[in-house]
Order: structure tokens, then sequence, then C-alpha cells
């Protein structure tokens, strides 16, 4: 049983890290209010019907992170750009012994996770799951659920059907640090290696399901999955696409912030994920729809620390979600749970 345990929530008062906060008293946890600007963890504190443990803390002081950290049993990272954060956070649970789960979607970001951490959390016997998401973990899910028994594939894509995107200013820093590391070039998977370029996404159609159906995509609108799918599942060629609304709302500089749209502060937007991959001349496929991106990254979390904290993992070590978990197990418990809606 999982209720009861104290989980940190870096970055607690961000959009996202408020809907994480929401989920982990939802089922049972005691979430710990962590994050650089004090007056924000005290304001977000008020708030809550409960007396929650506020503890600041900033990356550049390894101190106030142990601190913020001590007594809890998981630390999940809210706080972007995680070109910043991450390691920090990383560090200081490593020093804990606890499990560290993030909400990256910054692709640089992800591969220094791997890069820099796989071997450490190895040694340590403990877990780390970058892009535990909308981005990067439910992606990987889906196309772990694809692939069933497949122990390799030719090619895999991803296509969000999003109906809008109203950026975050998380969002939006995150998304200018990735622009400045990689010189304002684009970034694909293929081959089996990420590739920098200059080239000019083209527009096509992509063959959603009922009701959504075809609609045009940006073709290598280039996310974290082409870090998570290729890090356990042997595909040279990893490819994600967006929807054109999508894509003219998240790079138009005056597109608003997400409004709520429910009780629950979830906006009115709507997604569907369809993930398809290929091996020779067989397909399969398999997809999800909901709402809010932001808001369902949070029961994508929130669960992965449930199945972490009670042994429903496969490994140790640094591991996306679909190498953490089973895949297909993870992606029916947050249908039943009502987060999302697996499509036939």
């Amino acid at each position: 049983m999982t209720a009861g345990h104290k989980v940190a929530v870096y970055g607690a008062y961000g959009h996202t890290g408020r809907f994480v906060v929401a989920e982990l008293r939802e089922r049972g946890f005691l979430p710990v209010l962590c994050g650089r600007d004090a007056g924000k963890l005290q304001t977000l504190a008020r708030a809550s019907a409960s007396e929650p443990d506020v503890r600041p803390a900033a990356v550049d002081d390894p101190a106030s992170l142990d601190s913020a950290l001590a007594g809890t049993a998981a630390v999940i990272n809210c706080a972007g750009p995680f070109a910043i954060t991450a390691a920090p956070v990383i560090e200081a649970a490593l020093r804990a012994g606890i499990p560290y789960v993030d909400v990256a979607a910054e692709i640089e970001a992800n591969v220094d996770t791997f890069t820099k951490y796989t071997d450490l959390a190895r040694a340590a016997g403990t877990v780390i799951v970058p892009a535990m998401a909308f981005y990067g973990g439910l992606g990987d899910l889906l196309i772990t659920m694809a692939m069933g028994d497949w122990t390799a594939a030719d090619e895999a894509h991803i296509a969000y059907g999003l109906s809008s995107w109203h950026p975050t200013a998380g969002t939006r820093a995150a998304g200018a640090v990735s622009r400045q590391r990689r010189d304002g070039r684009g970034v694909r998977y293929t081959q089996g290696r990420l590739e920098y370029h200059q080239d000019d996404p083209a527009t096509l159609q992509w063959p959603f399901p009922d009701p959504m159906g075809p609609r045009p995509v940006i073709g290598e609108f280039t996310m974290a999955d082409v870090v998570t799918v290729p890090s356990h599942l042997r595909i040279p060629e990893v490819r994600t696409y967006m929807s054109v609304e999508a894509a003219k709302d998240v790079s138009a500089p005056d597109t608003p912030v997400p409004a709520a749209a429910d009780e629950h502060g979830r906006s009115a937007q709507t997604f569907l994920i369809d993930t398809v991959v290929r091996s020779g001349g067989s397909e399969r496929r398999a997809a999800a729809r909901g709402r809010d991106i932001y808001a369902v990254t949070a029961p994508l979390t929130v669960e992965a620390v449930d199945r972490i904290l009670t042994g429903r993992t496969r490994t140790a070590g640094v591991a996306s979600a679909g190498a953490m978990f089973d895949a297909p197990d993870f992606l029916r418990a947050l249908s039943a749970q009502g987060a999302l809606e697996l499509v036939p």
C-alpha cells in the first residue's frame, strides 16, 4: 500500500505541478510542496484544505534539495526547463536513495538523463523515469503495447491529434532552451540515431481513427518519443507528427495559457494519439484519446510512482515508461481511472 507515503513535487506551484499535487492527494499520498519560490509554495499551501508540508529548495543549493527530499518516498520533478533542474534533482534523489520521475519534454535534457545517470542509478539500485508525461511517456507506452511480441520493427510513428495547444509559461521556457541548445535546427531520429538538420518540415495527411478522421499534420514535429522509444526498442526510424492547428498555436507568441473549463481545472483541449509500428509488410497500431495534455500528465506520473513503490517495475536504473512498466497493464489502469480512453 502506498497511501500515506510522502512524495516530493518539485515545481509544485506550476501548471502541471498543481495537477500532480491534486492527483497525489486523490490517491492517498502526502504531497510535499517543493520549488524555488517560497512565496508561491505558501500561496499554494494556503489554498489547500489540508496543511501540506512546504519545503523551498533551489537547484543551485544541494543542501536545500537534500532537506526537501528528506523522509520522502519519491520525487516528481515538474519544474522546467529540465536542462537546468533535472540533474540537480536527480542527484539529490540519488543521495536520498529514492526514485525520481520527471515530466521533461526536452529532447536534449532526456538524452542527458540517460547518458549521465544510467550507470549511477543502476549501481544505486534505484529508479529514474524521465519524460513520464504526455510527451515521451504516453507515446512510448502506446508504441510498446503496439509492438506486442515483436522484438524489433522497421519504423514507429506517433501522431498527435490535438484540438489546440495553449502552452504554459514552462512549455515556452523549455522550448526556448531546447532551440538554443540545437542552434535553431530541427531534430529527427533516423538510421538509429538523432540527427540535426535545417530542413523545413512538410505538411501531410494523417489517417487518425474516427471520429477525428484524416487531418493535416506537421511532419517531423519531433518530440521526446525519439528518446524514450529507441532507449529500449530496436526501431531505427522513429517519427512524430503534430496536428497543424496545435503547431500553429504553440508557435504563435500571443497564444494564451491554458484556461480551466471544468471543476478539475482542465482546459477544453482534446487529444488523440495514434501510434503505428511497421515491420516488413506488417503493421500494428495503438491509440488513446482524452482531454488536456497537461492534466493527463498527473495520472501518468502518479501511477508510475505507485507502481515503483509497490515493486511493479521491470528494471532498475534509468528507463522510459515502456521499459519500466507493463505497458498494456499500465494503459488499462489509466483507462479504468478515467484518465484516458484506449481507442479500439
